[in-house]
């Protein structure tokens, strides 16, 4: 039995607000993945079923073609393509649940508009160091994926007999994309009892896994042999890696949205590699490079996108971005590989 993730009267308060509220959005990160969209659409549902209440769901940006078979992902409402809409929306909200980011930064051009809004607010996520100033903060880092939570959420609240696939789909496709098909912080147990419940709800977990992780176009398998052969920088002595992906890699190759999804990953195959960083050029702003770590065991990738690329994360994936060429792009990283060398090399 899953033990509670609230108390009771954050439990009476979370069901009070929203049965006291009319216009109700879901939020989350720009550069939505699988758990940000996940919990989103796992909510959304929830809220729909157990409450009778329509959720609008807003997103900074685009999301990756990959996850786009998600139920009820064709409702999802892009800020970057309906601003003004979306300002009026968020301005007339009584209630925002923000899934999935810890700090207003997260939803990039969305956040003077979150901000400004009067509704009420409540942050579910599983990052550390929430901002404060919610009505309610459901944060527990220690969690897989915010797609837990929710899942914990529903169960403790008693409306999972009520849910159905639409709700078990994308929280399970949330749990599995943010612990890499579960390989990384996903010893749990817990995470396993998660997992069969959803099972009940007849979802196709083999397929979900197939829509992740093996639809992908031929340019992009030829992009990763592109990445691994040309780009692939490695450090043996230090057990860490970097690559690079300039708007001419990404235009040579056809780039769209997802293709370099799981990319940073691979380099942890090499024997003994405890780090992997992904440093890729915006395809729009100039001097914008997102960047993305990957780790093992115990080595503190996240306390790396902290130190040095203004980023944040887990153990062992974390994420941030640059303000600067990609050639200054590699000589940080560099100097990020260097500075934890003694970790590396332990």
């Amino acid at each position: 039995m899953l033990s509670n993730i609230i108390t009771t009267e954050q439990a009476s308060l979370l069901t009070k607000v929203i049965q006291e509220s009319e216009s109700i959005i879901c939020v989350c990160h720009v550069n939505p993945d699988g758990d940000a969209l996940g919990s989103c659409l796992g909510w959304a549902e929830y809220l729909r079923t157990a409450h009778g209440k329509e959720t609008q769901i807003i997103i900074p940006d685009q999301y990756p073609d990959y996850l786009q078979w998600l139920p009820n992902s064709d409702k999802i409402i892009r800020y970057d393509k309906h601003k003004e809409g979306c300002d009026w929306t968020l301005l007339h909200a009584d209630l925002i649940f923000c899934m999935d980011f810890n700090t207003a930064s997260r939803v990039d051009q969305m956040q003077e508009s979150l901000c400004k809004s009067p509704a009420k607010r409540v942050m579910i996520d599983h990052h550390l160091n929430p901002d404060a100033g919610y009505v309610l903060t459901v944060s527990q880092p220690e969690a897989s994926s915010t797609c837990e939570l929710v899942f914990r959420l529903v169960w403790q609240l008693g409306a999972f007999e009520q849910l159905d696939k639409h709700f078990a789909v994308p929280v399970y496709c949330g749990m599995m994309t943010d612990t890499g098909g579960f390989t990384y912080n996903s010893c749990d147990p817990d995470i396993y009892f998660i997992i069969s419940q959803l099972l009940t709800k007849r979802i196709n977990k083999d397929k979900i896994y197939r829509n992740v992780y093996h639809n992908f176009s031929e340019n992009r398998l030829r992009l990763t042999g592109y990445v691994l052969y040309e780009k692939l920088v490695v450090d043996a002595a230090r057990h860490a890696s970097y690559f690079t992906l300039t708007r001419e890699d990404l235009k040579r190759f056809h780039f769209i949205k997802g293709d370099a999804e799981g990319l940073v990953n691979m380099p942890l195959q090499i024997k003994g590699h405890k780090l992997s960083i992904s440093l890729r050029e915006d395809t729009e702003r100039d001097n914008l490079i997102w960047v993305s770590l990957r780790s093992v065991d115990q080595f503190p990738c996240n306390q790396v996108a902290a130190r040095f690329f203004n980023g944040g994360g887990h153990l062992n994936a974390a994420g941030g971005r640059l303000n600067c060429s990609i050639d200054e792009a590699v000589k940080v990283a560099e100097q990020a590989i260097a500075a934890f060398e003694q970790q590396l090399k332990g």
